[in-house]
């Protein structure tokens, strides 16, 4: 299983156009890129998308008793200050910049990037395109993101200004300023 990338240069798709296509295709999950690419993506494998799960759940879990902002899943789309659409696997976004975001809008896809980002990657990703699309999100505002490698059971931990912290094997990651108290447990997600 491998992403798929369509140039749409002659086809210019209107958000609306790009929305209805996501609505009307639910079995496939899309992306598109700076550029207006359609990118179309793999299902995951169940194992992968099991601990998908699992991530989300803990990370739901920690904003539940805090209430300090809004989870996302894979499920999430957003549209970034440069104009790609992206899908983060889990995502959060503090409840004030929620709060600015007008309800109608919160039924699409959000202008907005999200604070915090996590990407963990399955089979079918590149991890070359993987880093780029984590650095796009902190070039459009995230403040912290993981990108999670099962298979090498490697975590890069992506920070605003600061340069990509590589973990190898890790037993936790801190959400550190950002998500105060927040501990993501790994022995799950491996």
């Amino acid at each position: 299983m491998t992403n798929l990338t369509l140039d749409l240069e002659t086809v210019n798709l209107t958000d609306d156009q790009y929305y209805q296509l996501c609505i009307k295709n639910k079995n496939l999950r899309f992306e598109r890129n700076a550029n207006g690419d359609l990118i179309i993506m793999s299902p995951t494998g169940d194992e992968t998308s099991n601990r998908n799960a699992g991530l989300t759940a803990q990370l739901w879990l920690w904003n539940e008793d805090k209430q300090l902002g809004i989870v996302f899943d894979s499920s999430g789309g957003f549209k970034l200050p440069n104009g790609a659409e992206r899908s983060p696997d889990a995502s959060w976004i503090p409840l004030e910049k929620w709060q600015k975001i007008p309800p109608e809008e919160r039924e699409r896809f959000s202008n907005i990037c999200p604070d915090f980002v996590v990407e963990l990657m399955s089979p079918s990703d590149s991890l070359k395109a993987t880093q780029e699309k984590m650095q796009e999100y902190l070039d459009n505002g995230a403040k912290l993101g993981w990108l999670i490698n099962r298979k090498k059971r490697r975590v890069e931990v992506y920070r605003q200004g600061k340069e990509v912290e590589v973990l190898n094997n890790p037993s936790t990651l801190s959400g550190e300023d950002l998500l105060l108290g927040f501990v993501l447990k790994l022995a799950k997600i491996w």
